[in-house]
């Protein structure tokens, strides 16, 4: 196994001014499952991609353990990658789609079918190895490709979004078998995802980029706690995050004719900012006397709770609210409801930065 060392590692397409990935430092550590999320376009892919040394790296290095392998082609790095397409050979058994990189590689026949068996208990695949590929379902090849990276013993696997192409139940269901998987094998992991539930289910830490930058890296509950800025606020979190500009105030952030009580020392980190950034979970709302007015649109009802999405009526810019709220409450639709934040759980950002504040 081996640690993956990101050294101001950068990524400038040919014809393009902009970097794809901009100085990227990343530390991940011997066994752990490390997840780059974001949008698209964020750089994500193309940092896997330099990792397996199918990108090259304008500037900047890359180490795997004590080895740089920046310069270095794929076959001498020692990973295994799993795909989002599973590359599958369709004229292949399952079995031989799993031994093909063994037999390149020069491994007696015996021991690529010990290993090949290893890797099918451990995925449940002993049934199907005789199979082609066309006679397997979605969940079935993409546990396949999984066997494929696993016979080769790499010190490093790398999955581009390899559950994008499953369904949402069976997506679930994987997910969940990759993440025992791994703390089994206990193999580096540098798993890559646009989903961030994917993302704060699987991970053991998650790096978040946005326009080729590493915007934080925590644990998926420190993410969530505390979001270095707003964007990170805002893309973790499902629901998302309600994030209102209100008016800073004597003590206070207003919102129309509700005032949300702040700690003048919190406050006083805004500068000369006039207004700033309230962030409010959606679990951080509580139906109340006084409070946000908002509209209600629509109650999604989920059993043990409800989502109620509305439009906060505090100013002349209408704002998308969405409030957890508890699903025996009855309310209507087309109502207004006034919602309160809880002080002690909001997050608070500069209108200028979009760093958080903290006092």
């Amino acid at each position: 196994m081996a640690t993956v060392s990101f050294k101001s590692a950068t990524r400038i397409y040919p014809g393009s001014d902009t970097p794809a990935v901009d100085k990227l430092n990343l530390e991940i550590e011997d066994g752990e499952f490390m997840v780059l999320v974001g949008p698209s376009g964020c750089g994500k892919s193309t940092s896997l991609r330099m990792l397996a040394g199918l990108e090259e790296v304008n500037e900047g290095s890359i180490y795997i353990g004590d080895r740089d392998v920046t310069h270095r082609p794929p076959k001498e790095r020692d990973i295994a990658m799993v795909f989002q397409n599973y590359a599958l050979y369709p004229h292949m058994s399952v079995a031989d789609n799993m031994g093909f990189a063994l037999k390149m590689q020069g491994v007696s026949k015996e021991d690529r079918a010990k290993r090949v068996m290893e890797a099918a208990k451990l995925l449940g695949l002993e049934e199907y190895l005789e199979r082609k590929p066309k006679a397997l379902s979605g969940g079935q090849r993409q546990r396949v490709a999984m066997g494929r990276a696993i016979v080769r013993n790499p010190q490093v696997f790398l999955m581009d979004e390899p559950l994008s192409n499953l369904d949402a139940k069976l997506r679930v269901q994987t997910r969940t078998q990759i993440a025992e998987l791994q703390q089994r094998l206990g193999v580096t992991t540098v798993y890559v995802t646009h989903d961030q539930v994917e993302a704060m289910t699987m991970g053991d830490r998650v790096a978040v980029l946005k326009d080729g930058l590493l915007q934080q890296v925590d644990t998926p509950l420190n993410l969530y706690d505390n979001p270095k800025n707003k964007f990170v606020a805002g893309f973790i979190g499902s629901p998302a995050m309600n994030l209102l500009t209100a008016d800073i105030t004597d003590g206070g952030a207003k919102l129309g004719d509700y005032t949300i009580p702040i700690d003048r020392s919190v406050l006083a980190k805004a500068g000369s900012d006039k207004t700033l950034t309230v962030g409010v979970r959606p679990e951080a709302f509580k139906v109340a006397d006084e409070g946000l007015p908002v509209k209600v649109a629509v109650v999604e009802e989920l059993g043990a709770d409800a989502y109620l999405y509305g439009t906060a009526e505090h100013s002349d810019d209408h704002q998308q609210i969405v409030a957890r709220i508890d699903a025996r409450m009855s309310v209507e639709k087309g109502s207004t409801v006034r919602l309160a934040a809880v002080p002690d759980k909001l997050h608070l950002f500069s209108t200028s930065t979009d760093e958080r504040l903290t006092a």
